[in-house]
Order: C-alpha cells, then structure tokens, then sequence
C-alpha cells in the first residue's frame, strides 16, 4: 500500500485544515486507516483511525470533537477535518495503514503496516 498524504499548512488559531490521505497499490477490506502526529520533542500521538469497510471512527482523547475523519470511496482516500485548531495541534501529521496480520491495536504507531510520507501543521497564536 502506498499512502500519499497531504492539505498541510500554516493557520492561525482557530482556523481549519483539511488533511488528506490517498491510499493505492492495494485494495483495502479490513483494514484501518490511521492519522498520528508528532510535534517536536514528544512522542508519535494518536489522532484518529477509521475502518475502512464500515466506517468506524475513532479518536484521540484530546480532539474534544475539533476532528472529524472520514472516508471517500471514489477516491479511495481518508479525510481528517480539523477545526478550531490550536498551537498545540503543530505537529507533523502522518497516516497510516493497520490490518494485514491480527492482533494489532489502532491506536499503537508500531502496529502500522504502511505510512505516509507525513504533511506538516503549523498553528500560530
């Protein structure tokens, strides 16, 4: 699977971007297409995940209902919608691909099969 991520940008506060991921190579069923962020000098967070063939969604604790991640099946690609962005949000955003073998857990970065080459978010104050 090659995932191409993209819509990063410079905001200010409580502006919104539209991430974009466009998944090819392979045809997806059961998998789950994640978004993770790393700002500097943290750790790689869980943002949001959904399942590709129903739609489940899941998020972070912190997204309080700013994010909003969704899936386009004519294009074959995950959207991350998020709103009233803030400073803390400027990070690195990368998407991700989980499911080609079991026992994984959405929300760890490490059981990510496939990523993105990552788009960057900038909020100002």
């Amino acid at each position: 699977v090659q995932l191409q991520a993209s819509g990063g940008g410079l905001v200010q506060a409580g502006d919104s971007l539209r991430l974009r991921c466009a998944a090819s190579g392979r045809t997806l069923s059961h998998h789950y297409m994640g978004w993770f962020r790393r700002a500097p000098g943290k750790e790689r967070e869980f943002v949001a995940a959904i399942k590709w063939n129903d739609r489940s969604t899941f998020y972070g604790a912190f997204v309080k209902g700013r994010f909003t991640i969704s899936r386009d099946t004519a294009e074959n690609m995950v959207s991350l919608q998020m709103n009233n962005l803030k400073p803390e949000d400027t990070a690195m955003y990368y998407c991700g691909v989980v499911g080609d073998y079991t026992g994984y857990d959405i929300f760890a970065s490490g059981d990510y099969d496939y990523w993105g080459q990552g788009t960057l978010v900038t909020v100002s104050s």
